[in-house]
């Protein structure tokens, strides 16, 4: 096989190029109003809407090299943190660009390389100044009132650059004029025992859903199950599309009137972000506009703390907590049921029915329910396929294998099987006609909690099968939505299947289209995993752009300034007299990826009609931090204004904006150090070999005379 060979490292660096290209599909997803993007299945012709950077990536043609360390950098986000890969993904390109203008200013590489990572190791530890201790957040949160107008034209002092508790600065409850037309907030004074949430749910949770919970859409005022709190909530999100009536939130739910006593929904107050002991509100200011979620989440968090009551453990325990996507529904039925709520078909949905208000047997399957399986240590190389094992062309073993697995499952008196792989689809209609139900693909933390609370043990195969192993007190039902009917939708049924006690909770999502249940699941996770971090990390950092300006700020600094060795901080960082010759130019070139940054996160908030003016206004911020002689002050205070990135210096008031956003600590910093970490690699690349059958394509290709062949 030919081998090709290509230089790229000239100026005009062929892997930053690519880099940035691939990096320039994801630029819509930066920012709480993302653009959503239509995938199209060549084969199938199926589509699937898309609002998320692994989503696209699993989309490309990733076949490059530049391509799989991209994906890999992603992937890597993804499985650490679940966030931050929006971001990492646009730092590539904005830095992969920057990098490339370097490279033609004729900057050596070193040189580039070793002040760019100096410049982010600076930026990290000039940016602790901005955290946020989450105890804090949650006590100012639930404290927050609502108050006049006069008290915003106070600002803080910003003599200090550094602050002993930077909350002191900030106040995530937007003053509202006077003459302002507010809609009334049931305030915690004024709900007495009612704003305790958790008290709400002891009576539902105890009884497994006497009461229903019906999560309506923010903004959906129809309802007076709506408070007026989570209305003020709910505006700080921006806008958006409400005429469409595909991709609206605003469901038309049944109303309260029909909000009876149903079983399988959580309940209390669902827009109250109040509760929880300050989780709804963290969660609000961490949802970054996808209002829907957060009040999954309160649920969530309410029934969880219940739980833990008296422990003093405020995480969230993602462990518990399933999804299952139900379609043919509006978006507003979404709802947290306890138990596990899975998709099952109207066969399964009879033997359901003929289970009802009865005792299950249960049995957990660690493993396959196929007469092929064999555990992990066990199982066949994944190249070699098997033409026919046994000599019987009738198939009387299988037809065996299948008489012994039911007759074993019977003898145990077995009602419920759940696996966690794959079941034989003969072996499924068997014990359907038998009344035995069986699920397949259950997640390995939906078998622990069975087994916690129906006291039975997974097994890998039926030959280990005792009376000890099997568990009892398990129940299976057909899931109802909030106004109390069974759900009918042709192909696939929900059912809830669930114990006494079992800390298990699944987050019902509903939607009409198809192709929006992936995007929905994307969200909730997202949200879910933010929190968890934030309570993990105890600290939040300021959203909005606020800690991205004060990189900007602080990198900028330090180009301007001289590089005289120990004349000031910024030679003490770069020593080398070769360094600070170009120290100026790289970090320009640092700075110029925070600078696109905050300008494509300002349009794309629609705070600025085109990138020029966001840039001129991110120009405008720099220029007041700089006179207000300490950044960090002056970022904090405009947060407490209203937002960092504002239009104006004053707050707008016609944006009623009730809960600054917030991110993630860990986060944020570790994306921004993959990102520069990819582009510095990418950049010591030298050179590129394709060996293999690409080789052929390369020979036919327009491109072949940019390689050397071998």
């Amino acid at each position: 096989l030919p081998m090709a060979f290509r230089d790229v490292n000239a100026r005009r660096h062929i892997g930053l190029q690519q880099l940035s290209a691939l990096a320039s599909t994801g630029r819509t997803f930066l920012g709480p109003v993302k653009s959503h993007k239509f995938i199209v299945d060549e084969i199938t012709k199926q589509s699937t809407l898309i609002c998320s950077v692994v989503r696209l990536l699993e989309s490309l043609d990733l076949t490059s090299a530049v391509g799989q360390l991209l994906n890999e950098s992603i992937q890597a986000q993804k499985k650490e943190f679940k966030t931050g890969m929006s971001t990492l993904l646009f730092l590539v390109g904005a830095w992969s660009s920057a990098v490339v203008e370097c490279l033609q200013q004729n900057v050596p590489v070193p040189a580039i390389v070793s002040v760019m990572s100096e410049g982010l190791n600076s930026c990290c530890e000039r940016v602790q100044c901005l955290q946020i201790p989450t105890h804090d957040v949650k006590k100012e949160l639930c404290s927050s009132r609502v108050r006049p107008k006069a008290s915003e034209s106070k600002t803080g002092q910003a003599g200090r650059d550094a602050f002993t508790n930077p909350w002191d600065l900030l106040c995530f409850q937007r003053d509202i004029s006077a003459t302002e037309e507010v809609i009334p907030i049931n305030s915690c004074s004024h709900q007495g025992d009612d704003c305790n949430f958790n008290k709400l749910l002891v009576s539902p949770l105890a009884g497994f859903g006497s009461v229903a919970l019906f999560v309506k859409a923010a903004g959906d005022r129809s309802s007076p199950a709506l408070s007026g709190s989570a209305v003020t909530a709910s505006s700080c999100i921006t806008q958006k599309l409400t005429h469409s009536r595909h991709f609206s939130t605003l469901g038309k739910g049944p109303s309260a009137s029909q909000q009876g006593s149903f079983q399988g929904h959580l309940s209390g107050p669902p827009a109250d972000v109040c509760g929880c002991c300050g989780l709804g509100h963290l969660a609000v200011a961490l949802s970054h506009g996808n209002q829907s979620s957060v009040k999954l989440l309160q649920s969530i968090a309410a029934y969880q703390q219940e739980r833990a009551e008296g422990s003093g453990n405020s995480q969230i325990n993602i462990a518990e907590i399933v999804t299952c996507c139900v379609l043919g529904l509006p978006e507003s039925y979404s709802c947290v049921s306890p138990g596990f709520v899975t998709l099952v078909s109207p066969e399964q949905a009879s033997v359901i029915k003929h289970f009802a208000d009865k005792p299950l047997r249960v049995l957990l399957m660690d493993g396959d329910l196929t007469e092929g399986y064999r555990h992990l240590g066990f199982n066949r190389p994944p190249n070699v396929r098997t033409i026919l094992e046994h000599p019987s062309p009738q198939g009387w073993a299988g037809d065996a294998w299948l008489s012994k697995t039911l007759d074993i499952l019977m003898s145990f008196e077995v009602n419920l099987v759940l696996v966690k792989g794959n079941v034989c689809k003969n072996l499924m209609e068997r014990c359907t006609a038998s009344r035995i139900l069986v699920v397949g693909c259950v997640a390995r933390d939906v078998l622990r909690a069975f087994g916690a609370a129906t006291g039975a043990r997974a097994v890998t195969y039926l030959s280990q099968l005792n009376a000890a192993s099997v568990g009892s007190g398990a129940w299976a039902e057909l899931w109802k939505s909030s106004d109390g009917r069974a759900v009918d939708l042709g192909e696939l049924l929900p059912a809830r299947i669930s114990a006494g006690g079992i800390a298990l909770l699944t987050a019902v999502l509903t939607t009409a289209l198809p192709c929006k249940a992936q995007l929905l699941e994307d969200q909730f996770w997202t949200l879910l995993y933010r929190l968890h971090h934030a309570l993990k990390d105890g600290k939040v950092f300021p959203g909005g752009g606020a800690v991205e300006l004060l990189c900007l700020s602080h990198v900028q600094a330090l180009a301007e300034q001289p590089g005289r060795p120990g004349s000031d901080r910024a030679a003490r960082e770069f020593p080398s007299p070769w360094l600070a010759e170009h120290k100026p130019v790289v970090l320009q070139a640092l700075a110029s990826g925070w600078r696109r940054y905050l300008a494509v996160l300002l349009r794309n908030t629609a705070r600025a009609g085109s990138e020029l003016e966001a840039g001129a206004s991110v120009d405008r911020h720099l220029q007041e931090a700089a006179a207000c002689g300490s950044p960090s002050a002056y970022i904090l205070e405009q947060f407490r204004r209203g937002g960092v990135l504002g239009s104006g210096s004053e707050p707008d008031p016609e944006q009623v904006t009730g809960l600054r956003v917030c991110d993630n600590v860990a986060a944020k910093t570790e994306a921004w150090r993959r990102a520069l970490d990819l582009v510095l690699l990418v950049l010591q690349t030298d050179a590129e070999i394709v060996t293999g059958p690409r080789g052929h394509q390369i020979l036919n290709s327009p491109v072949s005379s940019e390689f050397m062949f071998l």
